[in-house]
Parts: structure tokens; sequence; C-alpha cells
């Protein structure tokens, strides 16, 4: 196993400030091993892919998002599933991402999924719906561990994750995360 030290790029594809997604993303900064440290980055202000945009140049806050990216070693994306999809904040910011499409930011870069939901499933579909976006930027998606939080409700309490099985399997996620990262890059 590698030593290094991996800084991570995270995106929380929810803009409720207390959502369980938030929340997850920010116990993985918190808990995470020594060979990560995570950046969390808030997608609230970046606005709608739209290349009429794009062309006039990007906006401030789509510039500081790619260049987060870029100073990252890889980028950890905590998605909810709404309607049995990925969320637009989510797919939008992985638009923005992909572009310009010869020096995306995303190109090549390890990454991880994971989310949270109150549903049964956690975000199974969501994360399904996702691999196939970041395939076609050329992101370098870590295929195992999962995570995908079921009852997220139940394990989280009052913006902490609290479940002590969630909580572990984080660490074990993330710690699968830093090989990952250093077996790709």
């Amino acid at each position: 196993m590698d030593t290094s030290s991996f800084s991570v790029l995270g995106i929380a594809g929810s803009l409720r400030q207390e959502s369980y997604n938030r929340t997850l993303l920010r116990a993985a900064r918190d808990m995470a091993p020594e060979t990560l440290s995570i950046t969390i980055f808030d997608l609230d202000d970046v606005p709608l892919y739209n290349a009429d945009v794009e062309a006039e140049g990007l906006p401030e806050v789509v510039s500081d998002l790619s260049a987060a990216l870029r100073a990252s070693d890889g980028m950890l994306i905590a998605t909810p599933e709404y309607n049995h999809g990925v969320p637009a904040v989510t797919k939008n910011a992985i638009d923005w991402l992909s572009r310009p499409p010869r020096e995306a930011p995303i190109h090549e870069v390890p990454t991880a999924i994971m989310g949270a939901s109150p549903g049964s499933t956690g975000t199974a579909r969501a994360q399904s719906q996702l691999r196939p976006s970041l395939d076609a930027v050329n992101a370098l998606c870590m295929p195992q561990p999962q995570l995908l939080m079921a009852r997220a409700h139940e394990k989280i309490d009052d913006g902490t994750l609290t479940d002590e099985s969630t909580r572990d399997y984080l660490v074990r996620f993330l710690n699968a995360f830093a090989d990952w990262i250093a077996r790709v890059q």
C-alpha cells in the first residue's frame, strides 16, 4: 500500500444545508485517514450548464470549481437520490467539470461515489446512473466498495453521523479510496 497523502475535492449533490449527503461528506472529511485530506466545495452558486454561458467565459464559481479539482488528486461525490435517479445538482457539476472537452479537469481523476438516503436502497439507483456519466468524461471511478447509506434519518442526528457501523464502514471506504488513488495515479 502506498503511504502517500492525497488531496481530495468533495462535493455534495444537494443544495439543502443540512442534507444527509452534506452531513455524510462532512463526516468523511472529519474521519478521513491520514492518507486523505478532503476539501468540500459548495455547489450552491454553480449555474446550470449552458454552452452559451460557457462561450462567454466560465462563471467565476465554475472556474473556482475547476481549479479546485485540478489542484486535487481525487474527487469524492456524495449524491442523493431523487425520484430513483441522480439529482440535477450532481449531474450539473459533472457537466461543468467536463468542459472544455480536450482539457476537462475531470479527465482521469480518481473518483469515488457515496450517498445517503432515507430509502431502503440508499442511493443505489443514483450511483448506478452517475457511473456512465463519469465513464463518458473519463473519470476513473472506484468500482468497489460502494457506500449506499440507507435509512439515513436513523443514522444522522442533529447534523452528525451517529451510527457506529456506518462510521466504521465510511473509514473502510475512505481507506479503499486512498488505495484506489494510489493505484490509478
